[in-house]
């Protein structure tokens, strides 16, 4: 025994050096803009140590912009870190989230042409996509984009010319277990049960490991709240899309798939028991409890009313569950299969866009003071884990209980990963430790939840649209802003005119 332990052990530690290398080795062919620092914004913030973790962690995602092989829809892209011959529809997806901040050097959007011509327009592609039927989030991204940049172009060239959008809903609404893509090494997993919902598996859905499923048969015995809810957000987001573009319309019928979506997820994915959305048994429509952080997602795609939204927040809060001082573990702490020690992937390992999606999902339904303990404390843990353990990087996911990277089966998890990891340091500094909640060139404003007892912090060289400004409070009583253009700067809900040149706000 002790030599298959040890054998094991051997292998692990090798497994593990080799990430390390092919980490420290694929900086090689990066294909980041030289000027790149130039372009990414300055967060001013009393505590330096947060400062210094964005920074490097932009300069390990300038590591994974790849100049892809020739034929790729779109080159240089964005890479996960993962395998070098296949990329990933929700890790391009929610690397979107941080590369906006920095669009010229970090083609995150460019990224999902990779995914839409090889899926839609059955174009050929050398780089696979692994689980083709992995998280429909691509209308919800590009709703997010649009937001921040005000393309309009883009949108009308996605919604209106190609209709990817479209597209890609209306599959995922009818997809069948064993449909076959040419652009994917696998058949997709994903089936749809009439109207119902989806069956799904561990690794399609993003969530490897889960023991989703487990008291019911296994993952094709249930339906998964979260592919439901994801699709009713897409249909949202369409809806948003087409009323942008003045396409009433259009948005009007999307509303009406969204609100049916709705209905649905409320009535079959809501247990009143425990006042929890769950998956539920194909075979009699039965709740299974389950606790996972997969379902926030039905609060990020509006469906839950404000008490239900209620009673997941205390959910999340609650440290025998999703809360404590390491907020959205992947599975309850009260669960069986509940590990820890290190979170075991997703058997409890704290993954950043399933914490970056449960932040925004809670914003929507009002409760900030949440959100923005849970996006500090994940900050800190990445921040304790980056000094502590070697090699000092972004780690693929988190363990639940210390400061330490998660495992996967023993083994520790991916280092270097800026990928979506790097969605802490960047996106949820910039959005709730500093406070910059919604930053839209579509609405040309900005909305800042200025907390005065912070002292002196803001944000400097942000660009959003055509417009680029600094916003810092002084630490008293003054906001100095100096931007290119003028916009509309909201403060604690009051709305002020920031014009061309400099403008001084007292509070």
């Amino acid at each position: 025994m002790k030599n298959v332990i040890s054998t094991f052990c051997s292998i692990a530690l090798i497994a593990s050096a080799f990430q390390q290398s092919f980490a420290a080795t694929t900086h090689a062919d990066s294909s980041i803009n030289p000027n790149w620092k130039m372009e990414i914004p300055q967060p001013v913030h009393p505590n330096k140590e947060y400062v210094d973790l964005y920074n490097k962690t932009w300069e390990i995602a300038a590591g994974r912009v790849r100049k892809g092989p020739e034929g790729l829809p779109a080159s240089p892209y964005m890479d996960e870190n993962c395998y070098e011959d296949q990329i990933w529809i929700w890790d391009t997806c929610f690397m979107v989230l941080f590369a906006k901040y920095a669009p010229k050097s970090f083609p995150g959007i460019e990224s999902m042409d990779n995914l839409y011509k090889p899926i839609m327009g059955k174009e050929k592609t050398p780089l696979k996509i692994h689980l083709v039927d992995n998280p429909p989030l691509f209308a919800w991204v590009e709703r997010e984009y649009y937001q921040f940049t005000g393309d309009r172009n883009r949108i009308d060239d996605i919604l209106n010319k190609k209709q990817y959008l479209q597209k890609h809903f209306d599959w995922f609404s009818k997809a069948k277990k064993g449909e076959r893509f040419e652009c994917s090494p696998q058949n997709i997993h994903m089936n749809a049960i009439g109207e119902d919902g989806f069956t799904w598996t561990g690794g399609a859905s993003g969530m490897d490991n889960t023991p989703r499923g487990r008291d019911s048969g296994g993952y094709d015995k249930v339906m998964w709240v979260d592919a439901i809810s994801q699709q009713a957000l897409s249909a949202l987001c369409i809806a948003n899309l087409e009323q942008s573009l003045g396409k009433t319309k259009e948005a009007k019928e999307w509303m009406g798939k969204y609100e049916n979506l709705k209905k649905k997820i409320n009535s079959l994915y809501w247990d009143p028991k425990d006042e929890f959305y769950y998956d539920v048994t194909i075979s009699d429509q039965q709740p299974c409890r389950i606790k996972t952080i997969a379902s926030y997602w039905p609060l990020l795609a509006k469906v839950a009313t404000p008490k239900q939204a209620k009673n997941m927040v205390k959910h999340l809060m609650n440290p025998k569950e999703f809360g404590g001082d390491f907020p959205t573990p992947t599975l309850a702490r009260s669960d069986k299969d509940y590990n820890d020690k290190t979170g075991d992937y997703w058997r409890g390992g704290i993954w950043l866009p399933t914490t970056y999606m449960t932040i925004k999902a809670i914003e929507e339904y009002g409760y900030h003071d949440e959100a923005d303990a849970i996006a500090e404390k994940m900050i800190q843990q990445q921040l304790d884990t980056y000094k502590n353990i070697k090699p000092q990087t972004i780690w693929e996911c988190y363990s639940p209980s210390s400061n330490e990277p998660s495992t996967e089966h023993g083994r520790r998890a991916r280092p270097e990963f800026c990928g979506w990891s790097a969605l802490g340091p960047i996106s949820l500094f910039i959005e709730n430790v500093l406070g910059f909640k919604h930053i839209s060139a579509a609405n040309n404003e900005v909305q800042w939840r200025l907390k005065k007892d912070k002292g002196e912090h803001g944000i400097k060289n942000l660009h959003f649209g055509q417009t680029t400004t600094d916003i810092v409070f002084d630490g008293k009583n003054t906001v100095n802003v100096k931007s290119n253009k003028p916009y509309s700067l909201v403060i604690n809900g009051k709305k002020h005119a920031v014009k061309q040149g400099n403008t001084k706000i007292s509070l």
